[in-house]
């Protein structure tokens, strides 16, 4: 029995371009982009010499390049990804990144594989654009998932800041210092909006629009109605933070009673593609009687199609709202 390696390669090649692109991100930008370090971008800007109207510039350039360049033909596929996850890459340079994936696919597919040009050139497109996409995506979910963690603590935070006398903007300003990436860099870009002049709960609505969070919008929600009508905000604002945590808590719970089903799911998706895999690997002439007939093709796309529906509804069977 002959046994072929080739779509192992493949799923290697795949691996190793999303690494690929990780690394190159952090080539240009530092350890300074990761979320996980210790001290926030804009405190760390601001301490090798920028000034705050340089880094609320670049943090402000950043946060707008993706959205105004969802006109490029393929990017509006990955825009919202990328403002959510804040990548730091101009349009421009992440499609050509993309770009130069897709070249070093193509040239690994040539090396490693026997496979045709019009394969290898298919195959390395989506490979380069796939790869840089998940990355993306990946990076987003991310984000987003920290930021939702951390905004109990920098409004609780806030609430102490409040009772001991600081007004709005200081408390949100000692968030920016003593909260670490995500949320620490955009509340200091809200207190420096607010320090030329920005109302807070606007500036506060636009983080939450820009980060698509339900409890962000509650804290803007929250900001601007004491602002027209008064009231003590230390209370308010300790209220919505026993609040966010509940939500959270009762996220969690649902995610750990729904583990079972989403993971079921996630492996009725796959196991049909291991299995394909799986047989060209122990058998690579398995489909050799079949495959030059004339209803191979048809049904092969049906089977596609109906891979894809699958994953979409059992997605949708465990995506449940909190």
């Amino acid at each position: 029995m002959d046994i072929s390696i080739e779509p192992l390669i493949y799923i290697g090649i795949f691996v190793g371009i999303v690494f690929l692109v990780e690394g190159i991100y952090l080539l240009f930008f530092g350890k300074s982009i990761s979320l996980n370090a210790r001290v926030n971008r804009r405190l760390e800007m601001l301490e090798k010499g920028s000034t705050r109207e340089e880094v609320m510039e670049h943090l402000r350039k950043e946060q707008e390049q993706h959205s105004t360049a969802r006109n490029i033909p393929f990017y509006s596929l990955i825009a919202e990804k990328a403002r959510k996850g804040n990548i730091a890459f101009a349009p421009e340079m992440l499609m050509a990144v993309m770009a130069g994936l897709c070249v070093v696919a193509f040239l690994a597919l040539t090396l490693f594989t026997g496979a045709g040009f019009a394969v290898r050139l298919l195959v390395s497109i989506v490979f380069g654009i796939g790869a840089v996409y998940f990355w993306i995506n990946k990076k987003a979910k991310q984000r987003l998932s920290m930021m939702e963690e951390q905004l109990p603590d920098a409004v609780d935070l806030m609430v102490r800041s409040l009772r001991v006398g600081h007004p709005l903007n200081s408390a949100i300003n000692i968030v920016s210092k003593e909260v670490p990436d995500p949320l620490g860099t955009e509340f200091g870009f809200i207190s420096d909006e607010a320090a030329y002049g920005r109302d807070v709960s606007e500036a506060l609505r636009g983080l939450a629009e820009r980060a698509g969070l339900q409890d962000m919008r509650f804290l803007a929600v929250a900001v601007a109605i004491q602002q027209k009508s008064g009231g003590n905000l230390a209370e308010i604002l300790n209220g919505l933070s026993k609040v966010i945590r509940a939500r959270f808590k009762l996220f969690r719970r649902v995610k750990a009673i729904t583990a079972e089903a989403r993971w079921s799911g996630v492996f009725l998706s796959i196991f049909p593609v291991l299995a394909l895999i799986g047989i060209n690997v122990a058998q690579p002439d398995y489909y050799a009687d079949v495959k030059d007939s004339t209803m191979f093709i048809p049904a092969a796309v049906v089977v596609l199609v109906f891979l894809i529906v699958n994953v979409f509804f059992m997605r949708m069977m465990v995506n449940i709202k909190v």
